[in-house]
């Protein structure tokens, strides 16, 4: 039996019946055999909202990834983008291109969560101005869709928490793997015993581009004059304005978070959601930076180490985690879940399921030992482990598809959307966020120091 409650020969007597049910096909198959299936998506109803009954957001920080947010909330039929807030003059001149002349703009996000026609913010800054505007939104009565990292560092992922709290509001981050269907799979697959108790996870996000390596197009006519460079700093250093700061925040660790707080980030997210943990106990990580001599602060390329304690949510298992910025396979994302009895790999929007069973036999190595001691061992083997009858071989492999067309980053808004109008449970709140920032964050502090961290899951604090 699985830490869980459950053993594989439930699951697949489970899965047996789905697979007869969806293919029309007999389950029982040759070892190696592949069941494929589709995963079922479960439609949402659809309700016309009145103009005084939509959710009306602002956008904070109207970069690639605020503007693709915006717009994916904006598909939503209760939902509208009224505001807009960033420091660079185009970047709001593009909001006006993609959601309306009407809407407001202005450099100071004050202006916008002071206004009373706004129901939430979506906040996709830089990650060092995180903390202070999702709780400055948060106390002016606004609902918040923070971008992950939900913030730069771990003590103030306490205050979000703390204003998150204080206020009622919903606070969800914006790690939106979570909501996907292979991950709604996976949660099922594991919660059933799928692949017996779990011992050993490992994952990693490559990256062979220009953009990928955080390389972001810089336009020539950036300058002081369309940038409003002494807000962007905060109260990091008062340093001339240089636009690769700007547009490659990432690149740097004044303002982002290197690639535990962009990429590790989403792997914790989405390992946490599938086994309910509430974090490692030790971390410890290396990297440096081997290719992107461009000016950069951070390493190009991160290895992580986790070590996560027994509980009743998961067994004690090991995690390990890499990032490449120049791998030149070309890149790639998995996540691959190890358990006493198979694997579940998620990428692409796919689960291959691999299932195993070691021989209750264990085998002998007796021929280094006397023949007399051989025929001694062989009876003995014989009587404690007698042959066992012939069972019918089951699939060894099963794989989940995700169907065309699905759109993880909507679904997370619908939560964050119900959340909104009826208290529906967050997949992401402040807590839930910080458990996968926080570890993601020591990463970095582990390998600047060249120490292990020590982490305490539950008070979420260094030890």
């Amino acid at each position: 039996m699985s830490s869980n409650g459950n053993s594989r020969k439930t699951f697949l007597k489970k899965i047996g019946a789905a697979s007869l049910a969806v293919t029309g096909a007999p389950f029982l198959a040759g070892m190696g055999k592949r069941n494929s299936e589709i995963i079922n998506l479960k439609p949402y109803s659809k309700k016309i909202y009145s103009s005084n009954d939509r959710i009306q957001i602002a956008l904070i920080g109207a970069g690639w990834m605020g503007q693709v947010d915006a717009q994916v909330a904006a598909r939503y039929d209760g939902a509208e983008i009224v505001a807009a807030c960033d420091l660079y003059d185009a970047r709001l001149d593009r909001c006006k291109e993609l959601f309306g002349d009407d809407i407001f703009t202005t450099r100071d996000y004050r202006e916008c969560i002071e206004r009373d026609d706004i129901d939430a913010v979506i906040v996709a800054t830089s990650d060092h101005w995180h903390d202070t505007i999702t709780i400055d939104a948060l106390r002016a009565g606004k609902a918040v869709y923070c971008e992950k990292p939900m913030v730069q560092t771990i003590e103030e992922g306490h205050s979000v928490i703390g204003a998150e709290k204080e206020t009622g509001l919903p606070l969800i981050i914006g790690s939106q793997g979570t909501s996907s269907l292979s991950q709604q799979k996976a949660v099922e697959l594991y919660r059933e015993g799928a692949i017996g108790e779990l011992n050993y996870v490992e994952a990693y996000i490559d990256r062979f581009s220009h953009m990928g390596a955080w390389q972001y197009s810089i336009p020539p006519s950036a300058s002081p004059q369309n940038i409003d460079w002494d807000t962007y700093l905060k109260d990091t250093a008062d340093i001339p304005f240089d636009a690769k700061r700007f547009f490659r925040y990432r690149n740097y660790k004044d303002y982002g978070t290197g690639i535990p707080g962009d990429l590790f980030v989403h792997l914790l997210s989405e390992l946490h959601n599938i086994t309910g943990s509430m974090g490692p106990n030790k971390i410890a990580a290396m990297g440096g930076l081997r290719f992107w001599d461009d000016g950069r602060d951070v390493p190009d390329i991160m290895l992580g180490m986790f070590e996560y304690p027994d509980t009743e949510a998961h067994p004690a298992f090991n995690l390990t985690l890499r990032s490449n910025f120049t791998d030149g396979s070309g890149g790639g994302r998995h996540v691959r879940l190890v358990g006493s009895e198979g694997e579940m790999v998620l990428a692409g929007g796919t689960i291959i399921l691999r299932q195993s069973k070691l021989p209750e036999r264990p085998g002998m190595s007796i021929n280094n030992f006397s023949e007399e001691v051989q025929r001694e061992y062989a009876e003995y083997y014989k009587k404690e482990f007698p042959e066992q009858k012939d069972e019918i071989i089951e699939p060894s492999v099963f794989e989940y598809r995700t169907p065309e067309g699905f759109n993880s980053r909507y679904e997370h808004f619908l939560n964050f959307y119900d959340a909104i109008r009826n208290g529906t449970k967050l997949l992401q709140d402040g807590e839930f966020g910080l458990r996968a920032a926080a570890p993601a964050l020591a990463c970095n502090i582990s390998q600047e120091r060249g120490e292990i961290i020590h982490w305490d899951p539950k008070s979420m604090k260094i030890i």
